[in-house]
Formats: C-alpha cells, structure tokens, sequence
C-alpha cells in the first residue's frame, strides 16, 4: 500500500495537485478485471486494444483514480492524472508502488533474435553454483531456486516486472538474468530499469508485422536501445550486426565469439555423446579452461561464452563458470525426451523461425542420423517471411518433415501448413494438422539410430487455439506414444 501522493510524484505530479493526498492505493491494474476498490488503474493503449476503452469497467468494480493519457467519461468522484505516455508512468508507479526494488539487485539483460533464454539459464545456473542468490526471467518463466513460475511475455509488463523484483528482494535474490525482448523495450516494459549488464546474443529479422515490428530497422533500434541502459556491454562479434551495436554503446564492452579476434574467443570444438543425450566440448583461447556442455552445437558454444563473459564480469573466473555449466540444463532447448523404444532419440526444441530451426538441424545432423525426422509448424498471425524461412530450412537439412500445427490461433492451420509446403519443393514430407496425431505418427515410424526433432513448442504446455491456450504436453505425448509401441503385442 502507498499514499496516492507518494506515487504521483513519481509520474511528475505534485501533491499540492491533489484533492486527496493522504489516499491509500492498494493496488495498480492495468487490465479492468484486476481493478477494486483502492486500485488505481492505468489506461494502456496496445496495439490489439486500448485501456482508455476499459476504464469506465474500473470505475464499476470499484477503482476510483485513474491515469489516463486523453479525458475520459467518468463520474465527478473519479480522479484522473493525465500524462503524456501511460506505459512509461505504469513503469515509473509500479517502481514507486513497490519502493524500487530494481535498485537492490544486479540485473543482466539478454536481447537477441535466439538464445536469450539459454544464456539467462547458464548465467543463473553459474551464479547458484557459485553460491550467489540468482533468479532469471524469460521466455521459460521466472526460475528462483527450484521454483518456476508462469509468465505471459518473455519481458512481463512492468507492473508484474516490478512485481517480481519485489518477490525476489524479499526472498533473498541479489543476481537477475532477465530476457529483454524487442516488444520489452518498444512497449516501455524495461523503462527505469538500469541493467549492470547487457548481452546481445545474435541478430535476424524476425516479430516483423503488423502487431510487432513495421521494420527490421524498428526491431533492430528496439534491441540497440538495450545497449544505452546498461553499465557494461558483451557483444556477440561473430554476428553481423555487432559493429552497428558497438557503434551505439557507450560504456565499456566484451566481444565474444569463435574467431580470434574477440575478447574471449573459443577453439578446438568437438562434438560428443553423452549418457544423457548430445554435448559439445571447446577450449577457450588463451587459457587452459575446456568447457563440456550437455547440449550441441556451435550456437550452444557461442551462448556459453557469452554467460561466461558475464559471470567474468561478476568476479566468477572461466574455470569456475566452466566447471558450473557441465551440469547445466535448459528446460526445451535441444532438450533429450528419454522413451523405452531402444536406439531412438526423440528431441524437443523451441525452434520457431527458419534460422534458429537451422542451427537445431545442422546441430543433430553432426551425429550422423540414419534419418533426421523434423516434426514442426508455424504460429498463426506471423508474417510468410517465416513459413517461408520453416520450410527451406526443413527441406534442405530433414530426410523427412512432418508438418503440423504450432499455435494456429485463429488462422486455419491447414492454409499455414500449404504456406510452409510452397516453400519445401520435392523435399519429402507428411501433413498431419493436429499436432498429437502427428507426434504419436512421428513415434511410430521411428526406426533405430533415426533422431526426431520436434520443433516449435519447447517448454510450452499449451496448444494457442482460437485465443485460447489449451493444455498440451509434448513430452507427454511422446511418452505415452512410445509406451504404446512397447506393450503393443
């Protein structure tokens, strides 16, 4: 609870502005059906809807002040605060509302088309190992300790942002890795935050239309604004992009990546079988530290220098933060489904647009598949760059795709799926639109030494159907898929 004097000021409004200084405000929502009595309620305006239209719901459950960016209908014994922007004030009242918790930890932001959720895992899974009391906040959730908590955006709303940071601040959290997404930053979602560090992971257009992005320009300028909130800098010098990142830093910065020329560079990658699945094992040049990690690919070598340039820049030395990440798993990144159906393996991976889809191919195709059979879809509402990108990428790195639905909403999967096949010329491939049928479809024809990909879902649990997220486990389709096969007489 804070006086309602206390929290106008933080959007620039003095007290003697007020009819009622002394009103206790219990709360701040910006969605209508979480306003009561002693919220106060901020009119967003979305690029779907717009909160101005939503007030006058406040007003009838009981919400009595408001801050708005235009005049609304309201009666006499609402108070409306007007600003210019009602995002950057939601920021600037949730900071305010919960006594800038954000200034009590050290946070590290991960932008990047690909990656940031696996470089927020590494750097937090360094961090615990090393004894320090780190959280992460993303894509997955928010991890603190062995807790995992639902979130809707991969960068929440500042409210519930700030919301969290307070969480963290009263369980202990020192250390944040936090996924800074381009709609974070386009939406004011991370306005008043100051990040100790900042990572770029990687750079492709991508959450490019009409609800996202109207460019790439826009998505890149909304990544790069990133750069000038941070205290220090670690950028991916192997991306093309890296020298225009550099160019709008201004504070101090790490170069990372596989050529020599980077700060903190690695060599002498060897792909490898584990126990437990897939790995890759590179040196870092310079030094005598050999990181092991339990999944594949050079993508996996590139995200774990750049979590271990950020560990360095917390005082965690390589060898240290090498030895943390040998034990390091990453909740539906490349991720190994055990069944009881011997000499296959079956692989979950968020892989969603044709480049990261790529990387996962060429990733698993270095371990010499009998077949590389790649179950994928593409989400509905997203732009034909991307089917198109999904089905070249198929094409040219699967023995066999299996196309099927990945969160059609409320296009018809069928006209998705036909956009995705105009894009896969000859290449050989199976149409199953209901994504259970054709994973149990995708299990049953799995022969020894053959690897399938399912691709697009990771750790999601849901299936996005006409608005609604309907319960889906992947893992447990498999599963029980498999298990059908092995008691089948």
């Amino acid at each position: 609870m804070q006086p309602l004097y206390r929290l106008a000021e933080a959007i620039g409004i003095t007290p003697d502005a007020l009819p009622a200084r002394e009103l206790p405000i219990t709360s701040i929502a910006y969605n209508s059906r979480n306003a009561t009595e002693g919220s106060l309620f901020v009119c967003l305006v979305g690029a779907v809807t717009d909160g101005h239209r939503y007030a006058g719901d406040a007003y009838l459950r009981g919400c009595r002040v408001f801050v708005a960016q235009r005049k609304l209908d309201l009666p006499e014994d609402a108070l409306v605060l007007y600003t210019e922007n009602s995002r950057t004030a939601l920021a600037e009242l949730s900071a305010a509302f919960f006594d800038h918790p954000e200034r009590e930890l050290t946070i590290v932001g991960v932008t990047g088309t690909k990656g940031k959720s696996t470089v927020c895992e590494m750097l937090r899974h360094i961090l615990c190992a090393e004894g320090i009391a780190a959280a992460s906040i993303g894509t997955v959730g928010v991890r603190i300790g062995d807790e995992l908590l639902p979130t809707v955006n991969t960068t929440p709303e500042s409210y519930e942002l700030f919301r969290i940071f307070a969480d963290m601040r009263e369980r202990g959290v020192t250390h944040v890795a936090m996924e800074v997404s381009s709609q974070g930053v386009k939406l004011d979602r991370i306005h008043g935050i100051r990040f100790h560090t900042a990572i770029m992971t990687n750079l492709s257009p991508d959450h490019i239309g009409e609800a996202e992005h109207p460019t790439f320009e826009d998505y890149k300028a909304c990544k790069e604004e990133l750069f000038r909130r941070t205290e220090l800098a670690i950028l991916n010098a192997d991306d093309p992009y890296a020298d225009e990142f550099r160019a709008v830093t201004p504070v101090p910065t790490v170069l990372y990546g596989l050529g020599s020329d980077a700060d903190l560079s690695a060599h002498a990658l060897t792909q490898m079988e584990t126990e437990h699945g897939f790995g890759i094992r590179f040196s870092i040049r310079g030094s005598e530290t050999q990181v092991t990690l339990p999944f594949p690919g050079e993508f996996s070598v590139k995200n774990a220098l750049a979590a271990i340039a950020a560990a360095g820049l917390l005082g965690i030395c390589e060898r240290d933060a090498a030895r943390a990440l040998s034990s390091c798993a990453v909740k539906g990144r490349l991720e190994l489904v055990p069944t009881p159906i011997p000499n296959v393996t079956f692989v979950i991976d968020y892989a969603h647009n044709g480049e990261s889809l790529t990387a996962a191919l060429k990733a698993l195709r270095a371990y010499e598949p009998t077949r590389l059979i790649c179950l994928f879809g593409s989400v509905g509402g997203r732009t034909e760059i991307r089917r198109r990108e999904l089905g070249m990428a198929a094409a040219e790195y699967a023995d066999l795709s299996i196309l099927t639905s990945d969160n059609p909403d409320r296009e018809d999967p069928a006209q998705i799926l036909s956009d995705i096949e105009r894009y896969m010329g000859d290449a050989p491939r199976v149409v199953i639109p209901d994504r259970k049928e054709a994973i149990e479809y995708a299990v049953s024809i799995a022969e020894p030494h053959d690897i399938v990909l399912f691709a697009g879902k990771g750790h999601e649990n849901y299936q996005l159907v006409s608005g609604k997220k309907l319960p889906f486990c992947e893992r447990e389709i498999i599963l029980a898929a498999a298990e059908a096969l092995r008691i089948r007489p």
